[in-house]
């Protein structure tokens, strides 16, 4: 059974109300994550006394190299979005051709949530409700498949496995709160 990505799209723009509240929502979650990040590099520069800068050098190296191969990887493919596929126009606003798989926004933010858990479950896992929230509103939205944001939160939560639990418990870098 296919995800009714014109429907749903259709119901949500017959809102002007509801429309306004998800464009909101999404813009608002990527601003508090981004906002987040940054008070967590904050943390890691007040911290460097006392780790010798290792949280914040994971923080920025982990996060921006993946950020940039994910980017490359989906231009790449750029595989086509929903309202490309379907013909309609989304909710909301975006005008992309392609680069829709992994979803970006849900990657950040999902890679976002698992630099917190070096530090913070309960940050960890307040980042990461706001991370499924985002990928409903970008499918609901019309502007991704399910497939684009299941993706870019398995990818982010794999790599950050890799680099933070097994590279970094390799070189002893690691720092889980429990």
């Amino acid at each position: 059974m296919n995800f009714p990505y014109v429907g749903i799209s259709n119901k949500i723009k017959n809102n002007n109300g509801l429309v306004t509240a998800i464009g909101l929502l999404d813009k608002a979650i990527t601003y508090i994550t981004v906002f987040l990040y940054l008070a967590y590099l904050g943390y890691g520069i007040y911290i460097i006394p006392q780790d010798g800068g290792n949280l914040l050098y994971r923080s920025i190296l982990v996060p921006g190299v993946a950020f940039i191969v994910v980017s490359i990887f989906r231009k790449k493919l750029s595989m086509p979005r929903p309202y490309e596929v379907y013909g309609f126009t989304p909710a909301l606003k975006k005008d992309t051709v392609g680069r829709s798989f992994p979803s970006r926004h849900v990657f950040s933010i999902f890679l976002i949530s698992m630099t917190y858990l070096q530090t913070s479950v309960i940050m960890a896992v307040i980042i990461s409700v706001m991370g499924i929230a985002l990928a409903i509103i970008r499918v609901v939205g019309g502007v991704h498949f399910i497939k684009d944001v299941v993706a870019g939160a398995v990818l982010a939560i794999l790599i950050s496995v890799i680099c933070y639990g097994i590279l970094g418990g390799v070189f002893g870098l690691i720092m889980l709160p429990f």
